[in-house]
């Protein structure tokens, strides 16, 4: 064994070893770098970060078009009265046509783009004339109440079994007063929630909607009974009403609700 105080083989190395990696790192720059980082860090912040203020006032308001007056329908969408006829082109304009009803909007499509039904798609497009069984977010007019872009399942529906569109949709309504896409109604929702009937809504050309008739004034207590009017009301949305507009003796959910609206029956 060693004497105490003289320094063991292994310390020594390990002295070396730390000498050598010392200079090693003096050679690279390290101890430097961190010395300037430390120094840098350790210092208070003196300035303050410059925030760049954006002046509002210098550009123009973004306004919706329903503040600027033009014409839109409840989905906050331009009707469809002006629309380009031909194949779709690139930086084409638009020019001026005829007013086309909401049940028989005019697409500008790519050609190819629209592919014919196949005859099993025809047979079962033909199975539900309610609100249709086929979806399809081209051809498909949208329903102002259940709001389902399905193809119509009419039989002689030439727009929804031929892709022919200049013909109307035989399966959705049509107001002869706005032409909006709030007197879109298929025929299930027609019948459910007003008690109508598409063949006399059809053979009717003067029918209106329920919104054109309240402005109007011909009923006032005729209203839409869809989610989107109910909540413009303040009003809850009534979900599935009819069963317990049946059960009451109503024809329809919008029968109820007119008795509702002239307190003569509790709420939904």
């Amino acid at each position: 064994m060693g004497r105490l105080g003289v320094k063991s083989d292994y310390e020594e190395l390990r002295k070396a070893q730390i000498l050598e990696n010392q200079a090693r790192l003096a050679s690279l720059g390290v101890q430097k770098a961190v010395a300037e980082f430390r120094s840098t860090a350790s210092k208070p912040r003196s300035e303050k970060r410059k925030q760049n203020k954006v002046n509002y006032f210098s550009t123009p308001l973004r306004r919706s078009s329903r503040l600027k007056g033009n014409n839109v329908d409840s989905c906050g969408t331009t009707p469809p009265a002006k629309r380009k006829m031909g194949p779709f082109d690139e930086g084409d304009d638009e020019v001026e046509i005829e007013k086309r009803p909401a049940n028989a909007p005019y697409l500008r499509v790519k050609d190819g783009l629209l592919m014919p039904l196949s005859p099993e798609a025809l047979a079962r497009r033909c199975n539900s004339k309610e609100r249709g069984s086929i979806y399809d977010p081209i051809l498909g007019i949208c329903c102002h109440f259940c709001r389902q872009k399905k193809l119509c399942g009419e039989e002689d529906c030439k727009r929804c079994g031929d892709s022919d569109m200049d013909h109307p949709c035989l399966g959705k309504t049509d107001c002869s007063i706005c032409h909006s896409s709030k007197g879109v109604l298929c025929r299930g929702c027609l019948k459910v929630r007003y008690g109508e009937e598409m063949e006399d809504v059809r053979e009717n050309k003067e029918w209106i909607c329920p919104h054109c008739t309240e402005e109007k004034g011909i009923n006032p207590y005729w209203i839409c009974s869809s989610s989107l009017c109910l909540k413009k009301r303040k009003m809850a949305p009534t979900g599935i009403a009819i069963f317990r507009a049946r059960e009451m003796g109503y024809k329809s959910v919008a029968h109820l609700l007119m008795d509702q609206l002239q307190g003569t029956v509790k709420s939904i």
